[in-house]
C-alpha cells in the first residue's frame, strides 16, 4: 500500500539517537551510530521523531510501504518488558522519602488548572477554550505521583484526565470528535508505566490517526514512585 512513512538522510543523522529514544513504536534503531527505520510496519506515520531530530534529517514521505502493525508493536512492547503475574499497578509497595521533602509540605503551591470539567468523559466537545490549546491527556494517577505536576504539564495547557482500567471505556472517539473539531495546536499525554495505562496512550494516538490532522504530541511515561521515566 501507498501511505505516508518517515525517510531519514543518513548525511544529516548525527548518530545522538534522539529520534529512536521518541519513536514509541521501536521502528527506529540505532545502527553503526546512525539511525535507521528498521521495521516498516512500525512506522505508524505519525512523526513522533521528526521535531525530535535537531538536524533535520528525519523528513515525510508518500510511497509504497507496508501497512503499519499495531497489534505487532503491542506484542514487541511486551516481550522487552516482561512483566510478573498480575498487573503490575496493583502491587503493592512502599516508597520512603529523604526527611528534607516533609519541609516542603508547607510552601503554598498555586492551582495551574485552567478549566473545568477535566474529566474525558464530562467534558464538552466544543469547548470555547480547545480553541488554539495545548492539550494535555492524563492518566489521573500521575498527578499524584508526581509531584511537580501542575507546573510542568497542566500549566499552559486545557488538562482532560481519565483511567482506561477503571472506567472501562474507550476513550477513541471523545478525543477524535475534540481534535478534529477544534484547533489543538499539540497533545501532551501523561501516563503511569503499568501496563494498563497503555490503553489512554493508545487512544490517543488513534484519535489522532483518525482526525487526519497532522499535530505535535509527545508521550511522558511516570513511574509508581513518581519518576519521569522516559
Amino acid at each position: 500500500m501507498v501511505r505516508k512513512i518517515i525517510k531519514i538522510d543518513e548525511e544529516k543523522c548525527n548518530g545522538c539517537g534522539a529520534c529512536a529514544k521518541a519513536c514509541h513504536e521501536g521502528a527506529i534503531e540505532m545502527i553503526n551510530g546512525k539511525a535507521k527505520l528498521t521495521r516498516e510496519d512500525y512506522c505508524d506515520g505519525l512523526g513522533d521523531c521528526l521535531p525530535a531530530c535537531p538536524t533535520g534529517a528525519i523528513t515525510f514521505e508518500e510511497r509504497e510501504a507496508p501497512a503499519y502493525n499495531e497489534a505487532a508493536v503491542l506484542t514487541a512492547k511486551q516481550q522487552k518488558q516482561p512483566l510478573p503475574c498480575g498487573c503490575p499497578g496493583t502491587h503493592s509497595k512502599a516508597i520512603r522519602r529523604e526527611s528534607c521533602d516533609l519541609g516542603e509540605a508547607s510552601a503554598p503551591l498555586n492551582s495551574r488548572l485552567s478549566q473545568w470539567p477535566v474529566q474525558i468523559k464530562l467534558v464538552p466537545v466544543n469547548a470555547t477554550y480547545f480553541d488554539g490549546a495545548n492539550l494535555l491527556v492524563a492518566a489521573d494517577c500521575t498527578a499524584y505521583a508526581y509531584g511537580n505536576f501542575h507546573n510542568e504539564f497542566i500549566r499552559n495547557r486545557i488538562t482532560l484526565i481519565g483511567c482506561p482500567k477503571l472506567d472501562m471505556v474507550d476513550y477513541t472517539e471523545k478525543l477524535t470528535a475534540i481534535i478534529a473539531n477544534n484547533d489543538i495546536k499539540s497533545v501532551t499525554v501523561v501516563r503511569m508505566e503499568v501496563p494498563c495505562c497503555a490503553g489512554i496512550e493508545r487512544a490517543v494516538k488513534q484519535a489522532l490517526q483518525t482526525s487526519g490532522k497532522f499535530i505535535p504530541w509527545q508521550v511522558v511515561t511516570i513511574s509508581t514512585d513518581g519518576r519521569k521515566t522516559d
